[in-house]
């Protein structure tokens, strides 16, 4: 199995995807500051979910897991700013929270299930 079989990395691709669409918008002023920083934490979740799965253990995915749980929820604060600046509407703020939720719920039960693996061993 690699990253490309799981569900969560294709819905961190598909997210990313969403971002740069919903973010073009986003004032010019805002291309080197949010724009950016959102688009960055957006890729950071499913490169890093890859990049764990690259490595040799179960610890060192785990580890990668967190770091692509802690790009979604910055990224999830990110979109709340964009929301109340009005650079996002109300719905796409939902819309893309509802996605983020998603991926955050999905690698906390893939974080577990890997640590429950593990103490099996």
């Amino acid at each position: 199995m690699t990253h490309k079989d799981l569900i969560v990395w294709k819905k961190g691709i598909n997210l990313v995807k969403v971002v740069y669409d919903m973010t073009a918008g986003f004032p010019s002023s805002e291309q080197f500051g949010l724009t950016s920083q959102i688009r960055r934490s957006a890729v950071s979740i499913p490169s890093n979910i890859a990049e764990g799965c690259g490595r040799n253990s179960d610890k060192e995915l785990i580890q990668f897991l967190y770091i692509a749980l802690g790009s979604a929820t910055e990224l999830e604060t990110q979109i709340i700013i964009s929301g109340e600046l009005n650079f996002l509407k109300k719905e796409d703020v939902a819309v893309l929270n509802e996605s983020v939720n998603e991926i955050i719920k999905m690698t906390t039960s893939l974080i577990k299930s890997l640590k429950t693996r593990n103490e099996t061993k």
